[in-house]
């Protein structure tokens, strides 16, 4: 299903990230991941690429494998950097004959250890320049662009920020999903400033559960930009084990998630880390039945 089918206004959508193991063990942890939250029926599902595009192998092969072994809607990320345009084009043609219909176009994060982003000589140096490519050449593919609810950590002026967004939209993408976020205030103010710029596709809310104090950290280095509210960190150093550390952290997002439904915002993205205790227990708190399509008519219901 492209993403204009998917994202239908009337629908309650969740998704979630997955990255592609790199052993055998963290593979066998992921797939009974997927087969925990495949009930749930997501809207979709995406896979990641490392840094610097180290994973895209792995991530092509994950990708296939879940739409050759599932039935979910599987989105691929494809990332600018390090990559040719021939190289970007050969991953299309796999993903389009394997049945892929949806991908995002990410810029992507330098490799480790380089602070700049060098493009490839061949390349793409801006998302919205892959986006552009894409529609043109591939304009079967539905497009996802990511969104910055807190700034880009590589642009602190807020309003050309909002011009390279809407450049990627006006490129032909189809909607955003946001980096996470911890404070909804973030986000609400973020819609209003896509409204303002004139930015109409569907916006996908980005959360986290926390589920470890070294895990707050590690989130603190690969969102970099993200803003860890006081009352949050200060519950998790309070905390006296990871596993009440991981009661924290889902109660917290459950809390968001409730407030973004009572504020309409009805697609919601879950960035699970390959794991799927935390996110299980928010569906179930939402008091969401397996397998059930949910209307945003829910929502309102939720609340009376």
């Amino acid at each position: 299903m492209h993403f204009s089918d998917i994202l239908r206004k009337d629908e309650v959508h969740f998704s979630f990230e997955f990255f592609p193991p790199k052993t055998v063990e963290a593979s066998s942890t992921l797939f009974e991941t997927i087969g925990e939250l495949s009930p749930i029926r997501p809207s979709f599902v995406s896979v990641t690429c490392g840094a610097g595009g180290s994973t895209n192998d792995l991530t092509q092969d994950l990708v296939i494998r879940l739409k050759m072994e599932t039935q979910l809607n599987v989105v691929a990320h494809l990332t600018a950097i390090g990559a040719s345009r021939d190289e970007i084009k050969s991953q299309l043609e796999q993903y389009a004959a394997a049945g892929i219909e949806n991908v995002f176009a990410l810029r992507g994060d330098p490799p480790k250890g380089n602070t700049s982003f060098a493009p490839n000589p061949n390349g793409f140096r801006y998302a919205a320049e892959m986006v552009a490519f894409i529609k043109k050449d591939f304009p079967h593919f539905g497009v996802g662009v990511a969104g910055f609810p807190e700034g880009h950590p590589e642009t602190p002026n807020r309003l050309q920020e909002m011009d390279y967004l809407k450049a990627k939209v006006d490129a032909g993408a189809d909607c955003i999903c946001t980096q996470l976020f911890f404070d909804n205030r973030d986000f609400y103010d973020f819609c209003e400033r896509c409204e303002i710029a004139g930015i109409k596709v569907p916006i996908i809310a980005g959360v986290m559960p926390v589920t470890s104090l070294r895990g707050l950290k590690r989130i603190s280095e690969l969102a970099l930009g993200a803003r860890i509210p006081a009352k949050l960190l200060r519950a998790v150093l309070r905390a006296q084990s990871d596993e009440a550390v991981e009661k924290i952290g889902t109660h917290w997002t459950t809390e968001q998630v409730f407030d973004l439904y009572d504020h309409d915002v009805s697609d919601i993205h879950f960035y699970t880390l390959n794991h799927s205790k935390a996110t299980l227990k928010i569906t179930e708190t939402l008091g969401m039945s397996l397998g059930e399509t949910w209307h945003t008519s829910n929502l309102h219901e939720m609340r009376t």
